[in-house]
């Protein structure tokens, strides 16, 4: 699509703009811009003829954004940050390209961030910059190309592609082993069940699997795997946990399976990349998805070992 430049404002008015709408004063928008306060005003009066519509409201000496100032404001600053964060990349990066990834902290430093001196031996041009989510977002907001997500194939203006399944195992302590004597599923109710703030129903499914019902699941509830994790560590109680995500402390056994003789069961949700529409064709982000699904060939199937 041409971009049309009868609608692109001068930088410096929206640069002008932006800082006011921030600091929601004339004043202050000129000691960061180095501008004298008329200055500014001038910029905003220009922008706003521009626009046809009136972005502050002035009130004696104070001013405030207007209805459509604040939404304004909201894609401007969006586009500023994108624009900057463009040059920032390019300039540490001239010959190969950035992509900005939104990852989930415990699969980017448990499972990614150990592979990626692979993608980055293939692709040695390429930087990957990363920033933590923990949920969906509109990528029309947010300064990222791509996103890790763990849950079902659905998110409003993405693609998603598929990287692989997970199993879940309630891990604890050997101390809470020793103390409860695990022998059935439902006998996990004697020790306090951990719970995770993204996953609510997981126990649930986990206990229908093993054909339990259980109408009472009290315990304490965590928004990060890897606090619940650690609390599973110290001996506070049973934690659901991917299976691929502790092999470390499976191994070092500072975390045991409470009940190793059944059977791994599969999570309804599954991981993906997504990517909203615009960058499809982006040359970082096709060679970092042609590298992950090989990266993650192993795990398509519902395996836990890397």
């Amino acid at each position: 699509m041409q971009l049309s430049r009868r609608f692109l404002p001068p930088m410096s008015l929206l640069c002008a703009f932006e800082a006011s709408a921030r600091l929601q004063s004339f004043t202050a928008a000129a000691s960061e811009l180095h501008l004298t306060q008329s200055a500014v005003s001038r910029q905003i009066r220009a922008l706003e003829e521009r626009l046809g519509t009136a972005l502050f409201v002035r009130e004696r000496q104070t001013v405030r954004l207007s209805a459509a100032g604040q939404a304004y404001a909201q894609e401007i600053r969006a586009a500023l940050v994108r624009i900057s964060n463009a040059t920032l990349g390019f300039r540490t990066n001239p010959q190969g390209g950035s992509l900005n990834l939104a990852i989930l902290p415990t699969f980017g430093t448990r499972w990614l961030a150990p592979r990626l001196p692979q993608f980055f031996s293939a692709h040695p041009g390429i930087t990957i910059n990363l920033t933590t989510r923990l949920s969906q977002f509109d990528f029309q907001l947010e300064a990222v190309d791509a996103a890790i997500h763990f849950g079902l194939p659905h998110w409003p203006g993405a693609e998603l592609e598929f990287l692989m399944s997970e199993t879940v195992v309630p891990a604890c302590s050997p101390d809470v082993v020793d103390r409860h004597r695990f022998a059935q599923p439902q006998d996990l109710l004697r020790a306090p069940l951990l719970h995770l703030a993204s996953r609510p129903d997981a126990w649930r499914r986990w206990f229908g699997s093993q054909a339990c019902q259980v109408s009472d699941m009290q315990g304490m509830l965590f928004d990060q795997f890897a606090t619940a994790a650690q609390a599973a560590i110290a001996g506070v109680g049973v934690a659901l946990l991917p299976k691929f995500l502790i092999q470390r402390e499976l191994q070092s056994g500072d975390l045991v399976q409470a009940l190793p003789q059944l059977p791994e069961v599969e999570s309804a949700e599954r991981y993906y990349l997504a990517w909203p529409n615009s960058r499809s064709s982006y040359p970082p982000l096709l060679a970092f998805r042609g590298w992950l699904q090989e990266a993650s060939q192993g795990f398509k199937d519902g395996a836990s070992k890397p």
